[in-house]
């Protein structure tokens, strides 16, 4: 079975703009915003543009699991640059990216680890 977003193997991830969020999720870009403001997405510019990897969706929607996590970084003093960098590169005591591990559903271990970095 494959999934629409495959987890990449050590590779740059998909990054999507405001533009192509649209296009995907069928809302308006005022509501992409939004899903940024509040939260449900981390969003970076490169480049100059807002981007969005595309790993933190599933079935054409925001990861669920991505929202608190995001606050819990944050709470943390992270930048959304820091916490972007922090999802998307190998945690050593996770094995794995935290974004993948949250795609895996290993939410609160994945928690547990952002907490542990205040």
């Amino acid at each position: 079975m494959t999934e629409e977003f495959a987890e990449p193997q050590n590779s740059e991830p998909e990054w999507l703009t405001i533009p192509a969020l649209v296009e995907m999720l069928g809302i308006t870009q005022s509501r992409v915003r939004q899903l940024i403001d509040d939260h449900h997405l981390l969003a970076i510019r490169r480049d100059g543009v807002l981007q969005v990897p595309a790993e933190f969706l599933r079935d054409r929607a925001p990861l669920p699991e991505l929202r608190g996590t995001i606050f819990v970084l944050n709470d943390d003093g992270f930048t959304n640059e820091q916490a972007m960098s922090w999802l998307l590169d190998v945690d050593d005591s996770l094995g794995v990216a935290p974004i993948a591990a949250l795609r895996a559903g290993r939410k609160a271990e994945v928690r547990r680890v952002a907490q542990a970095l205040a």
